[in-house]
């Protein structure tokens, strides 16, 4: 067991997340947040154009080359 996942973030804690190709496949809330005080997990297509929102919560996610 990692540190990130004995003390996991907290989801859906900012606006605006900057991710990179080794964070994908994308999902919201990301792998290291915590989901029991969370929306369900949804995969973001982010590799198209860049950047997405999540339809849940609105976070807005910009990759980063």
């Amino acid at each position: 067991m990692t540190a990130a996942s004995e003390h996991p973030t907290q989801a859906n804690a900012e606006r605006r997340y900057t991710v990179t190709r080794a964070d994908l496949p994308l999902s919201c809330p990301l792998p290291s947040m915590a989901l029991w005080n969370s929306h369900p997990r949804v995969y973001l297509p982010i590799e198209a154009e860049g950047q997405c929102q999540c339809p849940y919560c609105g976070a807005q996610f910009v990759l980063e080359d």
